[in-house]
């Protein structure tokens, strides 16, 4: 049995404007081995592989499919192009994020009414865009993920706690060239490479505005960030528990350039919050879970052969997934066990 608590939502801190960033080249991660926090690709799933009316991506059971849809997808894509993963998934929250976890939840409940209400008076759209938010990870979700990702030879990581931590460790080991995530929380880690947008790119739509802004695939060095910034990865924490994580909630009014500000000025979170009297609790814990994250040696990353018969009695005899679909993925994934990667395709553009 695989232990997780039930996963309701994407936030980690916003460092957008701050961190050293360039476009991911062409083929740049080919024959890399590329760490991904399975949990944040996951949500993308669940959130955006919908119905019109906005209900999950379900079989003729009404058995919701949308993450492993996603990660089948996205991982034998991830291989035609040459990358190597290795899914990382969660393990226990640390107790400090309890709140962040409510929040979350309450969130959902109120999306859920707005999603309701919006299906009633026909407002498909409006209905879409609140189910997204609805969206959340259950431990059955979790286990058929893991128990596919076995099935098709892909490595999976199971961290104590935080899987960003155990991500980036294992990308400082050098066990991983990089980290894949859409959040920051990497570089607080200590994730020297971190790639964003991987599997996200094109046109996407601004929350609350009908406009859109094209989104590419990006990579963010945190030795650039921290010498363009001119802190440490240390101050650059105290910075992150001002601005607020998912342990802590942060002081209101203090935004990324702020705190950097204060940070450069004063150098750490303790005379910061002795000269400005912030009201900030239990920060030295929030400091230890970023700098000596709790982590595991207890994996590999080696990739092995997909078991193609326990893959389609799986997605197809079980789940109903149509079998020619499943077997071109199955494909994919041997041509690149074999040295036979797309060229001619653009690695930026064929992501689900």
């Amino acid at each position: 049995m695989i232990e997780v608590t039930t996963y309701s939502g994407i936030m980690g801190i916003k460092l957008t404007d701050i961190v050293v960033k360039r476009q991911l080249w062409e083929n740049e991660l080919r024959g890399k081995v590329v760490a991904f926090d399975t949990y944040n690709m996951l949500y993308q799933f669940i959130s955006s592989i919908r119905t019109s009316e906005g209900y999950p991506l379900s079989n003729s059971d009404g058995v919701v499919i949308s993450h492993l849809k996603g990660i089948l997808s996205r991982t034998s894509n991830l291989m035609n192009i040459g990358v190597r993963p290795i899914m990382v998934f969660d393990g226990k929250p640390h107790e400090l994020k309890k709140g962040t976890l409510d929040q979350r939840r309450e969130r959902k409940e109120k999306a859920i009414k707005d999603w309701e209400r919006a299906i009633e008076v026909g407002d498909l759209a409006t209905a879409r865009t609140k189910a997204m938010q609805t969206s959340h990870l259950t431990e059955e979700m979790v286990e058929q993920t893991v128990t596919l990702l076995r099935y098709l030879g892909i490595p999976t990581v199971m961290a104590p706690s935080d899987g960003e931590g155990q991500a980036s460790y294992m990308c400082k080991k050098g066990d991983a060239y990089a980290v894949s995530s859409q959040d920051f929380d990497s570089l607080l880690f200590g994730c020297p490479l971190l790639v964003r947008n991987l599997g996200v790119t094109g046109r996407r739509k601004q929350p609350g505005k009908n406009s859109y802004i094209t989104v590419l695939p990006e990579v963010i060095s945190l030795e650039d960030s921290l010498i363009n910034m001119g802190v440490s990865r240390k101050q650059l924490v105290d910075m992150a528990v001002m601005i607020g994580t998912d342990f802590n909630e942060g002081v209101n009014g203090i935004g990324p350039k702020k705190a950097l500000k204060l940070i450069k000025e004063l150098g750490d979170l303790e005379t910061v919050t002795k000269v400005k009297r912030f009201p900030l609790l239990e920060y030295q814990e929030v400091r230890k879970i970023f700098l000596e994250p709790s982590v595991t040696d207890d994996y590999s990353i080696d990739l092995k052969k997909p078991d193609e018969d326990k893959v389609l009695g799986m997605l197809v005899g079980d789940l109903g997934f149509g079998e020619e679909g499943v077997r071109k993925n199955l494909d994919l994934i041997a041509r690149s066990d074999n040295g036979e990667v797309e060229n001619e395709q653009s690695s930026l553009d064929i992501f689900l």
